[in-house]
């Protein structure tokens, strides 16, 4: 298929990669410049995105938040001006489910079908092609974009209609940055106590507290490894969509709430590039004490 990837960061560059190695044409488009990894499987650089529409039969966007979604899909030389009826829009940030409706009905509007498919698994999934993927739209339409999806993930779900694969995604980042925040302070606690954080890690590991979080988080953790595969600053967008989302609907989220501030204070100490495993920073401030030695 002639296939149009939009954003190619850390997360896009791997996935558009995978389609790439499964013999598909890609036309892509970035803010910064192509990665020669992209270029060297003879994908074709374009000058904006209204560009890639024109050329391909579905478009793929990964780019941070909603508003960089929308200048993307319908600002000036956007995904929209290059469209033609039949076409598919697939995006696969994580952003506003609202925002995602909108949008959705907007490229309807043009004769194109639009599928939400945000992504869990960080930059080892996407490498892997094992990322979880949680869709909303047409159920012929995901049908249609399945074997694409496939090749960049193993846990794919058609949740429901437009909106609801961000909604799902909104859902597994609270899961996320709470789970963090967990083994954060239990780290925290038993090291400043004097146990050894690594044995605590394993002892735990095998029991009804182990997670995949305290598997590769916890370890980053002690090992000081806070190498970005997800970055703070955009795990904390992702816990703001949960709290813009929260007020418009009347529910109360305090935990997630607690996990924003966390991150909140990591970014006001210079640390919104690392990964979100380095939320235990914030604990460590407020205990004087740092889990591990680098």
């Amino acid at each position: 298929m002639k296939i149009g990837f939009i954003g190619l960061g850390i997360m896009g560059t791997p996935m558009a990669l995978r389609l790439a190695g499964a013999g598909h044409d890609l036309y892509v488009h970035t803010r910064s410049q192509v990665p020669e990894a992209m270029l060297s499987t003879g994908a074709r650089r374009c000058e904006n995105a209204a560009a890639v529409a024109r050329e391909a039969e579905v478009v793929f966007t990964m780019v941070p938040d909603t508003a960089d979604v929308e200048a993307v899909l319908f600002g000036q030389n956007g995904v929209a001006d290059g469209l033609s009826a039949g076409k598919v829009v697939v995006d696969m940030s994580s952003i506003s489910p609202m925002a995602t409706k909108a949008f959705a009905r907007r490229i309807n509007a043009l004769g194109c079908d639009y599928l939400d498919a945000p992504v869990s698994g960080g930059e080892v999934g996407a490498k892997a092609g094992t990322l979880t993927i949680m869709c909303g739209g047409d159920a012929a339409v995901f049908e249609r974009v399945q074997p694409l999806l496939a090749l960049m993930g193993k846990n794919i779900t058609l949740v429901g209609g437009n909106g609801d694969g961000q909604t799902t995604k909104v859902a597994n980042q609270i899961i996320v940055a709470l789970n963090i925040a967990a083994v954060s302070e239990a780290l925290v606690f038993a090291s400043k106590a004097g146990a050894d954080p690594a044995k605590v890690r394993q002892a735990l590991m095998g029991g009804f507290a182990a997670s995949r979080i305290l598997e590769v988080h916890g370890e980053r953790m002690i090992q000081r490894t806070f190498n970005p595969g997800f970055r703070i600053r955009l795990h904390q967008k992702d816990l703001g969509l949960a709290l813009q989302g929260a007020r418009e609907i009347g529910v109360a989220l305090p935990q997630t709430a607690n996990a924003a501030q966390l991150m909140q204070t990591c970014a006001a100490h210079g640390m919104g590039d690392l990964d979100h495993s380095a939320l235990v920073k914030a604990l460590e401030l407020m205990a004087d004490h740092e889990v591990a030695k680098a």
